[in-house]
């Protein structure tokens, strides 16, 4: 396997985090003037370039607010772990590329992850919008105490849950979706699929009008009082798609949705069971990367510029 350490220096690290945070020139990270001096390198680090505001007097570098900065590891480091995250690479794997320990790389992986999260823009839905619900298996991984209180074993058999819907209490949550034709996803974890839970999520996300294509689980059927537009395709029926304007294309579906479903449980299984209590991260961060549409080093660019951005 190439040694992708090899490819990758600090000085270029840090070359392109300067390239991708003062795209219109340094700015003071307090008071946003950009009368900026120039004030030396780090002592400890002489790739990190110092600066001083000339209006406020504050002092910052490269790095300063951002998840980046404070540690110990160099930031090349830091940039590998984030490029190995965007190929989905599991914490394991990531270790051995880095000769790391997991451990370590666990702690990174989640700063880098929940900085994603926390800095990815509002997603709004307008238009055609499909909704589906979909049940994934996450106990407590890591917290042997919980999984005692349950009085249960450790699962086998790949992490089958208990049957029928799914919810935070068996162990099956049920994550919710909403994907605009042509356009952006959102999903959510759910402690229960219920019209008083899906609401308030679909109000906060999905523009009023939009028509909105659902199976014919009965949680959507008061979406026209809450000013949607809904058709439904029946399933049980074992109808999938519809075409109702007659012109030999079947736009009454939830295929979309029911295919992102597929790329989503793609996205967790190398990563062999996530808890509940990290799941959501990974769902917004999975999230982020879908709604980027792009891969390799086109998704690193953009991974850096959100975690750098002021």
């Amino acid at each position: 396997m190439i040694n992708i350490q090899s490819l990758l220096n600090e000085t270029q690290c840090y070359e392109t985090v300067r390239e991708l945070r003062w795209t219109n020139g340094v700015q003071c990270v307090s008071c946003k003037s950009d009368s900026i001096s120039l004030n030396g390198r780090k002592a400890n680090d002489k790739n990190c370039q110092k600066y001083i505001c000339k209006e406020c007097g504050k002092n910052f570098d490269d790095l300063t607010d951002t998840v980046f900065s404070g540690h110990h590891l160099p930031l090349k480091v830091w940039i590998l772990c984030l490029y190995f995250m965007g190929l989905n690479v599991s914490n394991l794997q990531i270790a051995q590329e880095l000769n790391l320990p997991e451990s370590t790389i666990y702690d990174m992986a989640t700063t880098l992850r929940e900085g994603i999260v926390k800095k990815a823009p509002k997603v709004e839905l307008s238009g055609e919008v499909e909704m589906d619900e979909v049940n994934i298996v996450a106990g407590h991984k890591g917290k042997p105490d919980k999984v005692k209180k349950k009085k249960r074993k450790g699962r086998r058999n790949r992490l089958k849950g208990a049957r029928g819907r799914g919810t935070l209490e068996k162990e099956k949550p049920p994550i919710f979706g909403m994907i605009q034709r042509d356009g952006e996803v959102v999903i959510q974890m759910l402690p229960n699929v219920k019209q008083v839970t899906i609401r308030p999520i679909i109000e906060s996300v999905v523009e009023k009008g939009s028509l909105i294509y659902t199976d014919e689980y009965d949680i959507y059927c008061r979406l026209p009082q809450w000013e949607y537009q809904h058709k439904t395709v029946c399933h049980s029926k074992g109808e999938y798609a519809r075409d109702e304007d007659g012109d030999g294309f079947h736009e009454v579906h939830v295929n979309t949705m029911e295919g992102f479903w597929s790329l989503l449980r793609s996205w967790l299984r190398p990563h062999r069971g996530i808890s509940q209590d990290k799941l959501p991260c990974y769902l917004d961060f999975f999230q982020f990367v879908h709604n980027v549409r792009a891969r390799g080093k086109r998704l690193l660019t953009s991974l850096i510029s959100l975690l750098v951005a002021s």
